[in-house]
């Protein structure tokens, strides 16, 4: 390879990350052109930590005979033991972090004995040589644990590497680690934005939206819920069982949200404030609806694992109104927050708090139940007029029959 081709190839990467390519299709431009240009790569992998709730980091695979090998792997946290740990303390990645080296090289010719398991599995598929590196940033570079790029490169060429073609991924490798870290540092911007703001807030943000008072106008269907009984619930358990218990039901609500169309912009202690969003009212109630279907079944099951392992157990009361409400950021210039604001949201929570005087797990607005569809309207049954905190006039309120009453009833208004 002379001095144009690599100046081509280093040129190449900067422009794909410029663009946002993402790392799969970074690997694989690179790997292909290393070919086309002489140096006789066979297999790749790059790694590079991220930031992000569950995963510690992604693994991106490039084989030259495009094996079904997944091309991308999201690993967990090497810090909590187990098979993930055993196998980055087994690797020569693990190696150069102790070292402080910046490369490993290992002929995988001859019968002699390999320092790591990984080379074994390389010689038994015909590979020939190895190279690993790692590509450090500097501490003003380092996001989380995102503090290098990894990377490794074997060939099954009889010869194995070249002293100068091991000299040239060593030229070429950091253009593709400094493409590789823009993608994987807008990706964890949309990471934290969507994980702290919820998605669809998260999402205006990173488009732009970060101006103070600026807010849109929507109607919205508004989901507030909170957990029974849990200032009991953290008197009475052990310090150290609390995080768990709220993480285990925010898990069981939140995904029961996402998973019917909504989007969670709060969680307040153990409430948490959802909107549903969409072009016709009562396709928004019915997401919301489902919604609620879902908790109710994930609590269960929930409930009956920690009751099975003595750990102590709630419900989810709920409340859901729908209303215009102002959606946006809302703050001073240091400290903005995406969210809803409006008598909406206030009316909102107040229903939710009345579920546990009238002892009902689900509260519904007037105006929720006019939007209704016919279908969902078969299983709102009106309550009676309470009067709301902050709220002028007495509010009719709805809840929910149970599904099998209500197709009974439906049955039985058709006979």
């Amino acid at each position: 390879m002379n001095e144009a081709q690599a100046n081509q190839i280093a040129q190449a990467m900067t422009e794909a990350g410029l663009v946002g390519a993402s790392e799969l299709d970074l690997l694989r431009d690179f790997c292909g052109r290393l070919i086309e240009n002489g140096l006789p790569i066979s297999r790749a992998n790059v790694l590079i930590d991220t930031l992000h709730p569950i995963h510690e980091g992604r693994v991106f695979r490039w084989r030259c005979d495009e094996s079904d090998q997944a091309p991308m792997v999201e690993y967990g946290r090497s810090t909590q033991g187990g098979q993930v740990a055993q196998s980055w303390q087994r690797s020569p990645f693990y190696a150069l972090v102790q070292s402080g080296e910046n490369l490993i090289r290992r002929s995988l010719k001859g019968d002699g004995a390999f320092d790591f398991p990984i080379l074994d599995d390389l010689k038994a598929e015909g590979q020939t040589d190895f190279v690993a590196m790692i590509h450090r940033f500097a501490a003003d570079g380092v996001i989380g644990e995102m503090d290098c790029v990894y990377s490794s490169w074997a060939t099954d060429h009889p010869d194995g590497f070249s002293d100068a073609q091991v000299d040239a991924l060593c030229r070429l490798v950091p253009s593709l680690a400094l493409a590789a870290k823009c993608t994987s540092l807008a990706r964890i911007a949309e990471t934290l934005v969507e994980t702290y703001l919820g998605r669809d807030a998260g999402r205006r943000v990173l488009s732009g939206r970060i101006e103070r008072g600026v807010t849109d106008r929507i109607e919205a269907v508004l989901w507030f819920s909170d957990l029974r009984s849990f200032t009991h619930i953290t008197e009475t358990a052990e310090p150290e069982q609390i995080i768990p218990f709220l993480n285990d039901y925010a898990e069981a609500i939140i995904s029961s949200v996402h998973e019917a169309g909504g989007d969670v912009l709060k969680l307040i202690g153990d409430g948490t404030l959802a909107i549903f969003n969409a072009d016709r009212s009562q396709d928004a109630c019915r997401c919301a609806l489902h919604a609620e279907k879902l908790m109710r079944a994930r609590v269960a099951d929930l409930n009956a694992e920690r009751t099975a392992e003595g750990l102590p157990v709630t419900e989810a009361y709920l409340g859901l109104h729908i209303g215009e409400v102002f959606y946006g950021n809302i703050g001073s210039h240091e400290r903005l927050d995406f969210t809803v604001v409006g008598p909406a949201v206030n009316e909102a929570t107040r229903i939710a708090a009345l579920c546990r005087s009238v002892e009902k797990d689900v509260l519904i607005s007037s105006a929720f139940a006019a939007a209704a569809a016919e279908a969902e309207r078969q299983r709102i049954v009106s309550v009676g007029r309470f009067a709301l905190k902050g709220i002028k006039r007495p509010r009719e309120l709805f809840t929910l029959e149970p599904e099998d009453e209500a197709s009974l009833q439906i049955v039985q208004a058709r006979g």
